[in-house]
């Protein structure tokens, strides 16, 4: 095994470059907030609340943009039975942060919430809020690891070094600068990743397109040259399949802790609708080069190249086409440079994700569940110990699962058939309770598994209309398989059902309770009858500075001093005090105290 000293070199200084701009951050932001009276602890969380357009636009693409992204793109563009049309991630990302922008995020931000769980633990209560944390938690630890897995086996194609190195240092230097600096370290980290990918592939596309083995890409978009064109098609069949997968994308995209946490750092309401409206352009801008890449795989005449003969899909390297492009078609040095850029896009993505969920654990389950008096040193304590944690276990599992795709996969479906339908019941249903999000959680949870998944060898126990069987090769073993595929949209339909269910499920237990069918005594949730128990997260509960709140509006309960939410009211730059109580007056929980 040759190891190239030029390839560790540009890897060794992207990594000091970006190590440097984490602890500058850190060290430039560590009073931030200290003026306003906010805790240090939400400082951690949302940046104090004082995210920019220029820094928050380019975080918030650089979430969505990380290794998967131009690495899936890239592949699914190269792929013979797929090609462009079913390069569904820069279109669905964009689309999720348009819908984002649209509808979630100005109800989000102008309440001045620090996690996406705090609405469930407000309205549905401190149990229904640690139920919610599993799938969101897994599903950021899964993406963590998905895409350290592919940066190390990205590293080992180029540079041929260790995949398990590779992924240990790059894992550890993510986890370092978020441990220092939070919410400003990942931000101001991903601005100098997204310039890292933007000018590395676009540096590369010029050599790989004018290399004597790459033909035409505008024939081989249409015509068949060395595979079918790379333009891509739908067939009939598979067109429910595909409005299936647009939908998980749009709307599955919405419901993550790490797009929430970039909405609720903004410095108002309207800044948070605008950085999800840049962040969709910039989607679709730094996928232009992940397409171009995965194209000139597929115009490539692969017998022309160092990499030999037989094409990368008939390797079983498909998902490796960008770093394989770069290398074999591209000069050493612009190849090194393209891999730095890879890199850079791995950690970009990798931080975000584990501080989201180390923010939600430390925030919603070990403070607001469990330990409310809880001080704020105590609170940042916790957070620095679960980034390390979640950092870990993401590192772990790219070292010894050979299906992290597949988990997550799975934990994303689950992502978008339980959490998504709540999300629109807690901001925009008025009247639904605990009864009926845990219906909703266990409809989504049983009908989505029911599906099962062929990558996981999850055999369906739900045979949904039209699926069928097929023969395919296990992406381990090599063996050949045969695994049941579902044809029907029964993601989406799984969805549906899951909000449905909470909306009837809620209105069920509403009347029988308050016409007294079922004695009040039988309301073990307290959610219909004690509303404001001390189960029930209340807004004095999660706002305390709340002297600009009307302390009528809040149930009686007793006030505590710990992570306010008070910048989000007082800064000059939020909403004015007349937008927040009119916000305040539409949300859902407001409907509990007008029917008292």
């Amino acid at each position: 095994m040759t190891i190239h000293v030029e390839g560790l070199v540009a890897i060794a200084l992207f990594y000091m470059l970006i190590l440097f701009v984490g602890i500058w951050a850190a060290w430039k932001n560590k009073h931030s907030g200290e003026a306003e009276g906010t805790d240090r602890s939400e400082t951690i969380m949302v940046g104090g609340r004082d995210i920019g357009l220029f820094v928050g636009g380019f975080t918030m693409t650089a979430t969505w943009v990380g290794g998967g992204y131009i690495n899936g793109t890239a592949e699914y563009v190269y792929l013979p039975d797929y090609g462009l049309a079913w390069a569904q991630a820069p279109f669905g990302y964009a689309l999720s942060l348009v819908v984002g922008g649209l509808f979630f995020a100005k109800p989000m931000r102008s309440r001045g919430y620090v996690t996406m769980l705090d609405p469930f633990q407000q309205l549905y209560g401190k149990r229904m809020g640690g139920l919610l944390f599993i799938p969101a938690l897994m599903g950021e630890i899964f993406w963590s690891a998905a895409i350290l897995s592919a940066l190390g086996a990205t590293l080992s194609v180029i540079v041929d070094i260790n995949i398990k190195m590779s992924v240990v240092i790059s894992a550890l230097i993510a986890i370092f600068y978020t441990l220092v600096g939070g919410l400003y370290s990942v931000a101001y980290t991903d601005v100098v990743q997204l310039f890292c990918i933007f000018i590395g592939l676009w540096i590369s596309v010029p050599f790989a397109l004018t290399n004597q083995a790459v033909s035409d890409i505008t024939v081989t978009a249409v015509k068949h040259v060395y595979q079918s064109p790379w333009r891509g098609s739908i067939d009939k069949g598979d067109t429910w399949v595909w409005i299936d997968n647009i939908c998980l994308l749009m709307l599955g995209g919405i419901p993550w802790q790490v797009y929430f946490q970039r909405v609720l750092s903004a410095s108002s309401a309207t800044y948070a609708q605008v950085l999800s409206f840049l962040a969709a352009f910039g989607c679709l801008v730094m996928a232009v080069p992940s397409v171009l890449i995965g194209a000139i795989g597929a115009s490539t005449d692969w017998n022309q190249t160092s990499y030999g003969a037989i094409p990368p899909k008939d390797k079983d390297q498909a998902d490796m086409i960008l770093p394989i492009v770069l290398q074999h078609l591209c000069p050493p040095f612009v190849s090194f440079f393209g891999l730095g850029a890879v890199s850079a896009a791995v950690m970009s993505s990798a931080d975000s994700s584990i501080l989201s969920a180390s923010s939600m654990f430390a925030r919603n389950i070990y403070q607001l569940a469990f330990r409310q008096s809880a001080s704020d040193r105590e609170i940042v304590w916790v957070m620095r110990i679960t980034i390390f944690v979640f950092g870990g276990l993401a590192t772990l599992m790219a070292l010894v699962t050979g299906t992290v795709y597949g988990l997550w996969y799975l934990s994303s479906d689950l992502v978008y058939v339980i959490i998504f339908p709540q999300l629109i019941s807690v901001l925009f249903v008025k009247g639904t309770n605990t009864y009926g999000s845990v219906a909703a959680y266990l409809f989504g949870m049983f009908l989505r598994i029911g599906g099962g998944e062929p990558y996981l060898q999850l055999p369906p126990f739900i045979y949904y209309p039209g699926w069928t069987t097929e023969q395919r090769k296990h992406h381990i073993t090599g063996d050949m398989e045969e695994v049941i595929v579902q044809k029907f949209p029964f993601k989406t339909v799984s969805m549906l059902a899951s909000f449905l269910g909470n909306v009837a499920v809620s209105y069920l237990a509403k009347y029988l309770f308050e016409s007294g069918k079922i004695s009040h005594k039988y309301d073990f949730l307290d959610a219909v009858v004690s509303k404001h128990s001390g189960e029930i997260m209340d807004k004095t509960t999660l706002v305390t500075r709340g002297n600009n709140i009307g302390l009528s509006e809040m149930a009686p309960v007793k006030p505590r001093l710990s992570v306010t939410l008070a910048a989000a009211f007082t800064r000059r730059d939020t909403l004015a005090k007349e937008t927040v109580e009119e916000e305040e007056e539409s949300s859902p929980d407001s409907s509990h105290h007008d029917d008292e």
